[in-house]
């Protein structure tokens, strides 16, 4: 998408402003170009691994709303979609079997960083998001909210695809 709107940035630049003169073209193409160069740069910003210190939504019905990342399983430098993280509970609701500031295993179910599939298509989500298991991989809620990406069957976290209304 990124790519796709500098290109359209530059096509404007040039459609537009090409029969004036060179002084006024040239502040306006670099001025589209450092809106684009800005608008691309936030884009890199936001779309990273899933990794130490990130916040990530609770899509469960555990009783936890936020978890933040203490550590990625797997010795990996950040985790992706169908990966299991080490989280510590930040909010949770006050009745639920989860407390705030319990140490938790997570599978993350939406990540913000795209993710290329072997049919060559890429899969990204607008948000990070994460299912609470225990250490065996069970879920320890009973629904899940939102789609559920194919990835997890790969993964072999089945019990949370049963519990899904939809797959994406």
């Amino acid at each position: 998408m990124a790519a796709s709107f500098a290109s359209k940035c530059s096509r404007v630049g040039h459609s537009l402003f090409g029969g004036l003169g060179n002084s006024l073209s040239g502040l306006v193409t670099t001025s589209q170009e450092i809106i684009c160069n800005k608008f691309l740069s936030q884009q890199q910003q936001q779309r990273s691994f899933i990794q130490m210190r990130t916040v990530l939504k609770v899509v469960d019905n555990s009783g936890a709303k936020k978890v933040m990342c203490i550590q990625p399983l797997k010795g990996r430098k950040g985790a992706r979609l169908g990966d299991t993280i080490i989280a510590s509970v930040k909010e949770a609701h006050p009745n639920g079997k989860v407390k705030k500031g319990k140490v938790v295993y997570g599978v993350v179910m939406r990540a913000a960083m795209q993710k290329g599939r072997c049919d060559g298509s890429e899969v990204k989500f607008d948000d990070n998001a994460v299912v609470l298991v225990d250490k065996q991989g069970q879920p320890i809620g009973t629904r899940v909210f939102g789609p559920v990406p194919h990835e997890l069957r790969m993964k072999k976290h089945v019990k949370i695809l049963t519990l899904a209304g939809h797959i994406a």
